[in-house]
């Protein structure tokens, strides 16, 4: 209890502390039941599954234990840990360059009127070309080589970088920069203090947009001319006709970018945002 608390009369004090405890239950029912709809969520989908697998057949689609002692299998196996870390340094490594050439170019879009005019349609066009055509001619230009899935997912993820930190500058309220210029702020102030925490939640939309986007990309470039990763151990499955080995394949990089979902971008999105009111009233 602080100071200010010892200080009130305690019919207040006692009002304050049941608000908090009512608070506190309120928050906790709000998570038992994101939690239980979580569960749920899954348990019907691992229904579905078996009712698909029933009604095609083990042999078209196997049942969930049948692909996940598969995946135990690929845990064990020497090679896993290899290939993973190839396609995730890829997926990185692409992610990189989309973050450092489509940022500054949104910023530039969305700050200056006419180098808007001058990226806008080039970055909609770029966005709009469907990712297998990327994937396809990073493999013409690079061959069989690690630079190939890396260029697909930095061509696929940099428009959206772009466009979403070009609308968080356009969201800027002008009165801030208006009154931060009244009051002698820099140009380098007013971007520390007003624009970046401003743009930082369409930042972060990006890279979870980016991030769905880009490990897919880097996959299906790795299915046409891999040489090592998760996209070229599932062609490995599918020469083989195992779909047991393309599921478990798949689900565990699933399982990864869950992890990554959920333990990294979630976390660093609540904290570097956690000076929103919106934010504070969830982490009560």
């Amino acid at each position: 209890m602080s100071d200010q608390l010892l200080d009130r009369p305690p019919e207040l004090v006692v009002k304050v502390e049941a608000g908090e405890a009512t608070a506190r239950k309120t928050a906790s029912r709000r998570k038992m039941r994101q939690t239980a709809f979580i569960v749920a969520g899954w348990i019907a989908m691992v229904l579905v599954w078996e009712f698909g697998s029933w009604w095609f057949g083990a042999r078209i689609l196997p049942r969930p234990h049948e692909v996940v002692l598969e995946m135990g299998e690929i845990l064990g196996n020497g090679n896993f840990a290899s290939d993973f870390t190839a396609s995730v340094l890829k997926t990185f490594a692409g992610f990189g360059v989309a973050a450092a050439v489509g940022a500054p170019i949104g910023y530039l879009m969305g700050r200056y009127g006419y180098w808007r005019a001058f990226f806008h349609d080039g970055v909609t066009i770029a966005g709009t070309i469907p990712a297998i055509v990327y994937a396809v001619m990073s493999l013409i230009v690079f061959g069989l080589s690690n630079l190939g899935p890396i260029l697909a997912v930095a061509l696929v993820s940099a428009p959206y970088v772009a466009l979403n930190v070009a609308e968080g500058i356009r969201g800027v309220d002008k009165s801030l920069i208006t009154m931060s210029e009244a009051f002698g702020r820099s140009a380098k102030q007013i971007r520390r203090e007003v624009l970046i925490p401003t743009i930082v939640p369409f930042v972060f939309a990006a890279i979870r947009m980016c991030f769905a986007v880009a490990w897919k990309v880097e996959a299906l470039t790795e299915v046409f001319g891999g040489r090592n990763g998760v996209g070229f151990q599932i062609r490995t499955e599918y020469q083989l006709y195992s779909i047991s080995g393309v599921l478990a394949w798949m689900f565990l990089f699933i399982a990864f970018m869950l992890v990554i979902e959920r333990l990294v971008l979630a976390k660093a999105e609540a904290r570097l945002l956690a000076w929103r009111p919106e934010e504070r009233s969830t982490a009560l």
